[in-house]
């Protein structure tokens, strides 16, 4: 017991008289606990702040009354409101509110449309305090009054003071469903409303107005009731539910609205939190190389150390023991710090969420959960880490106390190696396999190849260092002369920590080339599909991806100048007692305007009453040409179409078209809404002019854009560019982690060759050429790992996208000037990352390093 306590003091004066390398190794695990620790308080906070937002969703109400959620129908019909309303006492109604809404866009104080960050902006009807269920839960602010007319609204205050808008404001308006044009309006009226996200737009009409503007007048959206004193919202519940169609309407109590309310922003936030926590682990996984890196460094410096300990009387176990010790410390450390930055970071986020995403505020909150795991964490990762440098410790002789033995040499890589060949044998074969096939299947076993390809990187990673690095080294270092040879000699010298070191940065370009070769496919996709698919001069659609008002096309087809007209919009009905989802051709010339090459039938026009069916739809369906297909509508009336022809898939339509008859049967007029307006000039009629025409037409529509392909395309690759920023920076995480660890491996092989420079320096060796030498070991190191992992990459990349076929993704599209700027980048990171220890290795003073013994 006596002897564990002294092993324990000697691991703890060990780690306090040696800062530089205790910093260096806290640095890696709080940078990867912090990551997890950030993405679990930010989570919790934002949970947290849902709660609290989704506590003040339907106030005062006990149940309500919807379409079911397999109708997502036109709403709740007016007959069964009029029922209701008439038999308050006897199913115990105290109060009953319609609520109607749609989506909208508003102009702020500048003239430009509200950018909500993602939030829900919509348009409902004002409800009178006095009838209300909840009189105080939107509450008009002082100098305010109850809009009334066309051409008055109220709007939330949060949304009004972000956006410059007043009481008494002038405004513009566009409603997103039905055949509204843009109003202009003013504010009569700011709200208080409890809870508001941020960037969430919330305007009220008056009840007609709003009923006007977003109803067909034969539905509303949902309704609300409450129970009289002495019915619980069970019991009303029970009751309404008992005189509706269970499949059309659903009824559910306050609670229940809030808990189904709740649930599904809970699914949203378990999917983010676990693509935050898969990014994290990257980091971790890149942070335990590191960390082995070090203690295998730290071990292999104290094997004199260590020696005399076991010459004093120390074991195997208490050696191990004591390295594990010290990792137990070191990770508790830097797992209590990560917490403590996790929690900034987390802070950081949330002011960025609350800059405009959407997202709700609230306070910063703190779990449980979140500090045990990053001390989970940081302990379990750092002792895991060190269990295989432990072990090696143990196994110093007591003879090596006697001589000065190289702090750690390239044993023999046999066996590893050979193991390694095994997993690329596997990962080829499965890589080759998958790729070979589309689907998910396919997708999972290019999965597990890239696993076994990432295993084998790491066993084989030393056998393939010597030559690799070594080659590279007489390339570049031949021009620096003997400084050259020194770092190539030092680089290739110890394989493992070469290879370790550099698996680091291979991780992190391994994922960077993946993702970069799916996202170039993706734009390659999309810009084969236009060219190929569309025919049209202009395409026309909204700038934040939402619906277009349906007037849209009207506005457009009346524009002087303009040929073929055709609107798409969205089709929901009811085939073989299921809901289908397809698309909707409305105007002239849908051949001219789309391509869509007839497999069977003479021409690609849709009639008003048909359907046009890709070929995937007619083989898993059955559907052929001249068939006639009944499908039925949301309150149950059948509708009848005739297949008027077959056509080629076509990534731009993927399922059905019907013709404009059948769709104005089909949708009610209230759920209409435009996707997008394709338009050609009439003959005689210059592109240009009719571009500038389209451009005052659309002006007043707000988020309305026209473009030509080329400048859609561009914008479907900015979307995709968009999502892979997110993912780079994501992914910048374990590249600095890669980064840092090139920088620790440096500075401490710079304390283990302390003698070795000081003896080059006393031969006559300048400080500007040792500096040299760092600089090229480590240009050799990451560009060893930069090549790797883009090649690893490239591999899996084009694999996965070759399976990727089968939802419409094309050939794969190789991002070269990506793979090869990486490949530089590497460079210059390895440059950057020598900068310090190549400094701290220059000032190394010849006579003390000599006299170090």
């Amino acid at each position: 017991m006596r002897r564990t306590s002294v092993m324990r003091r000697v691991s703890l004066r060990n780690l306090a008289a040696h800062k530089l390398r205790l910093a260096l190794t806290v640095f890696s695990i709080m940078l990867g606990t912090s990551f997890v620790a950030g993405s679990m308080v930010f989570t919790a906070s934002i949970s947290n702040a849902f709660s609290s937002l989704f506590d003040n969703v339907a106030p005062g109400v006990s149940a309500e009354v919807s379409p079911s959620s397999d109708a997502l129908g036109a709403g709740v019909d007016n007959r069964i409101v009029d029922e209701l309303s008439s038999r308050k006492s006897e199913l115990g109604i105290n109060r009953l509110v319609t609520d109607v809404r749609a989506t909208v866009t508003v102009a702020g104080g500048d003239g430009k449309a509200i950018s909500t960050g993602g939030a829900p902006a919509i348009a409902s009807a004002f409800t009178p305090p006095d009838e209300a269920l909840a009189p105080d839960a939107d509450r008009i602010m002082p100098g305010g009054r109850a809009p009334k007319g066309k051409g008055e609204i109220a709007i939330n205050r949060s949304a009004a003071e972000k956006n410059g808008l007043e009481v008494e404001s002038k405004t513009k308006v566009v409603v997103g469903q039905g055949s509204t044009e843009p109003m202009d309006v003013t504010v009569v009226a700011l709200i208080d409303q409890p809870g508001a996200t941020s960037g969430f737009v919330n305007i009220w009409f008056d009840e007609q107005t709003a009923r006007e503007l977003m109803t067909d007048g034969t539905y509303v959206g949902f309704v609300e009731l409450q129970a009289v004193p002495g019915v619980s919202p069970q019991q009303l519940r029970d009751r309404v539910a008992a005189i509706l169609d269970p499949e059309r309407y659903r009824v559910r109590t306050g609670d229940q609205v809030r808990a189904d309310a709740k649930g599904a922003y809970t699914q949203f936030l378990d999917i983010f939190q676990g693509i935050l926590l898969a990014f994290a682990a990257i980091g971790l996984v890149v942070g335990t190389f590191i960390i082995y890196n070090t203690f295998s460094m730290i071990v292999a410096q104290r094997n004199k150390e260590l020696a005399l300990l076991r010459a004093v009387g120390a074991s195997r176990q208490q050696i191990s023991r004591s390295v594990l010790f010290e990792a137990f410390v070191v990770g508790l450390v830097g797992g209590g710090i990560g917490l403590a930055v996790g929690i900034g970071l987390a802070a950081l986020l949330k002011m960025l969420a609350n800059s405009g995403t959407g997202l709700p505020d609230g306070p910063l909150t703190v779990t449980p959960a979140a500090v045990l795991a990053a001390l989970f964490v940081g302990i379990v990762v750092t002792m895991v880490s060190a269990w295989v440098p432990a072990a090696r410790a143990a196994r110093v002789a007591p003879v090596e106390a006697m001589r000065a033995s190289a702090a750690e040499d390239g044993t023999t890589l046999g066996r590893r190696t050979l193991v390694g060949a095994g997993f690329a044998v596997l990962a080829i074969a499965l890589i080759v396999g998958g790729a070979t096939r589309v689907g998910v299947g396919p997708a999972v076993t290019v999965g597990l190849g890239a696993g076994a390809a990432i295993i084998a990187a790491v066993l084989g990673g030393p056998a393939l260092s010597r030559p690799f690095v070594g080659g590279l080294g007489r390339i570049l270092g031949a021009p620096f002369g003997k400084v050259g040879q020194l770092a190539r000699t030092n680089a290739v010298r110890n394989p493992r920590r070469t290879s370790a070191t550099a698996f680091a940065l291979t991780l992190g370009l391994l994922l960077v080339s993946i993702i970069g070769i799916l996202g170039a496919s993706f734009k390659g996709t999309a810009d084969a599909a236009v060219d190929t698919g569309v025919g049209a001069s202009f395409i026309v659609s909204d700038s934040n991806q939402q619906a277009l008002p349906a007037s849209i096309a009207e506005a457009i087809s009346g524009t002087e100048g303009v040929g073929s007209v055709v609107a798409f919009g969205v089709v929901q009905a009811k085939y073989d007692g299921r809901f289908v989802t397809g698309q909707s051709a409305v105007g002239t010339g849908l051949g001219d305007l789309l391509h869509l090459p007839m497999l069977d039938g003479a021409s690609s026009e849709v009639p008003g009453d048909g359907i046009l069916v890709p070929e995937t739809w007619a083989r898993d369906k059955g559907w052929k040409r001249g068939e006639v297909l009944t499908f039925s509508t949301i309150g149950g009336k059948d509708v009848h179409v005739r297949v008027a022809g077959v056509f080629e898939d076509n990534p731009l339509v993927q399922s059905w078209v019907i013709g404009a008859d059948a769709y104005r049967e089909l949708v009610p007029a209230s759920l209409r809404m435009t996707t997008m307006v394709l338009a050609d000039p009439a003959p005689g009629v210059a592109p240009d002019v009719l571009r500038a025409r389209l451009d005052a037409a659309t002006a007043d529509y707000l988020t309305v854009q026209v473009q030509d392909p080329e400048q859609f395309k561009g914008t479907i690759s900015s979307m995709i560019d968009q999502m892979l920023a997110v993912l780079y920076s994501m992914l910048g995480l374990a590249l600095a982690i890669a980064i840092l660890g090139i920088v620790n491996t440096l500075a401490l092989s710079v304390v283990e060759r302390k003698r070795e420079i000081g003896t080059l320096r006393a031969i006559g060796m300048l400080r500007a050429q040792v500096r040299r030498s760092i600089y090229l070991e480590s240009v050799l190191i990451a560009v060893f790992g930069a090549v790797l992992g883009v090649g690893l990459g490239s591999v899996i990349g084009w694999a996965l996208t070759r399976t990727l076929a089968k939802w419409g993704l094309g050939d794969p599209v190789m991002p070269w000037s990506l793979i090869g700027g990486t490949v530089l980048a590497a460079g210059l990171v390895g440059i950057l990352a020598a900068l310090w220890p190549a400094v701290r290795a220059a000032r190394t003073k010849p006579l003390e390093a000599i006299a170090d013994l």
